[in-house]
């Protein structure tokens, strides 16, 4: 049995001046704040797929040429992430570390395509 992705399940965008962001997401699009949200990001009560204004992840730098998908943040969910983190550290995928706990789950992070940067979480 293999582990597989059900698809994008957050979506943040990692930016420099978290109140101006999530103040321009409030005000130009209407956009509500959900009702709890880590204290380095904004969560919106957007559906069906959650979205947010964040601190840069550590070793982010907003200000140097862009990398695909520098500034954003792209969740995958699954059923089994462990699982999942073993099948793509078999196949020789960049996977940034091991799974840990968060609030989302068990999350880890892997290099795809061109050098993006992806979360997965879950199960």
């Amino acid at each position: 049995m293999t582990a597989a992705v059900e698809g994008p399940d957050f979506i943040a965008l990692q930016v420099t001046d978290l109140p101006a962001a999530a103040a321009f997401f409030e005000k130009h699009l209407g956009l509500r704040r959900a009702p709890v949200s880590p204290p380095n990001a904004v969560i919106f009560a957007t559906t069906p797929i959650p979205f947010a204004v964040r601190e840069p992840l550590p070793d982010t730098d907003l200000t140097g040429d862009s990398t695909p998908g520098l500034g954003v943040a792209l969740w995958l969910r699954t059923d089994d992430a462990a699982h999942l983190h073993a099948q793509l550290v078999a196949a020789g995928v960049d996977v940034a570390g091991p799974v840990q706990d968060s609030p989302f789950g068990p999350t880890f992070t892997f290099t795809g395509p061109e050098g993006y940067r992806l979360t997965v979480h879950g199960g």
